[in-house]
């Protein structure tokens, strides 16, 4: 099946690319918004980023076309200001990031990021990493595993799930996806495995989170990217669940709000400026056409703001 990229036609519209600027997409992937981001430049560039390896080399023949106008980055994207200054760029255009694990890495059944395949644990983004879901299931304590489970996973029966896991991983350690997943509906009240959605999936969402501390790498590109786009670009942020999202409404409602003094005094004496606009107040949300050709993006939110 042919992969589209979430949001792509909203995600080039608000990037307003020029032909000659500069542009990051933070997020790789199977290099859809990078191509067509390079499909539009002259004599600019964009420089892709990836945790992943395989999104790296799968990129380099797909956009081999495109020449010096891509450039590709192994590495994570909370290291932005550090990788622009590297590739000898002081700011950028517009940049793009399309949060959350790539399609490629939930379909392939040897990475062991869904529960659809029987896999090793292993979750991790980059392989560089040593931390894996085999570890954190099999070795931490029961009560940061609940707390991971509801922090990340907004699972509220996380406390009956680690109990479950210690209970298991107590006679014989938990290896396989599968095996993870039977235990999870093994601790379920009966009237959640009948829910809709696997009773495994919110697990398994906290699990990817805490391997690759995702959040803890979305709030430091939030943090850094701002002060990396020129006058004018444009930062574009695709999540894809609520706290994610929270983490860049939040973001960016601090940096266009500029004041921090409290909210009783009468006027600003912290000096702060405002460095971000929103040019998006609410998210913007996939059709109901790309929903019914990609499932996947019916939870997509885009938010956009622009460097003041």
């Amino acid at each position: 099946m042919e992969h589209s990229p979430v949001l792509l036609k909203e995600c080039i519209q608000a990037l307003d690319i020029k032909p000659d600027g500069i542009y990051v997409d933070g997020t790789l992937g199977r290099a859809g918004h990078t191509a067509e981001i390079a499909k539009r430049l002259r004599k600019g560039i964009v420089v892709a980023i990836d945790r992943d390896s395989e999104a790296i080399e799968e990129a380099e023949k797909r956009l081999g076309e495109y020449g010096s106008r891509v450039r590709l980055i192994h590495g994570n994207f909370k290291d932005i200001s550090a990788i622009m200054d590297a590739q000898g760029i002081a700011g950028a255009d517009g940049m793009l990031f399309d949060l959350g694990a790539s399609s490629p890495q939930l379909d392939d059944s040897k990475r062991g990021f869904s529960y659809m395949h029987d896999a090793t644990l292993d979750m991790r983004m980059d392989r560089r990493d040593s931390l894996t879901a085999y570890d954190i299931v099999n070795s931490w304590s029961e009560e940061m595993l609940r707390t991971i489970l509801y922090k990340y996973g907004e699972e509220k029966h996380a406390g009956l799930i680690a109990r479950a896991i210690g209970k298991k991983r107590g006679a014989a350690p938990i290896k396989t996806t599968h095996e993870l997943s039977s235990v999870i509906i093994s601790a379920m009240p009966a009237a959640a495995r009948r829910e809709p959605q696997h009773p495994a999936k919110r697990t398994f969402q906290a699990l990817r989170l805490a391997v690759n501390d995702e959040l803890g790498a979305i709030s430091e590109m939030l943090e850094n990217a701002p002060d990396k786009l020129n006058a004018g670009g444009r930062l574009c942020v695709i999540s894809f669940h609520s706290l994610e999202d929270r983490l860049v409404k939040n973001a960016f409602s601090v940096r266009a709000a500029g004041c921090v003094c409290p909210k009783d005094f009468p006027v600003c004496a912290c000096g702060v400026k405002p460095t971000l606009k929103l040019i998006s107040k609410k998210p913007i949300t996939p059709e109901p056409g790309e929903i019914e050709k990609n499932p996947r993006a019916r939870s997509a939110k885009l938010r956009v703001a622009e460097r003041i």
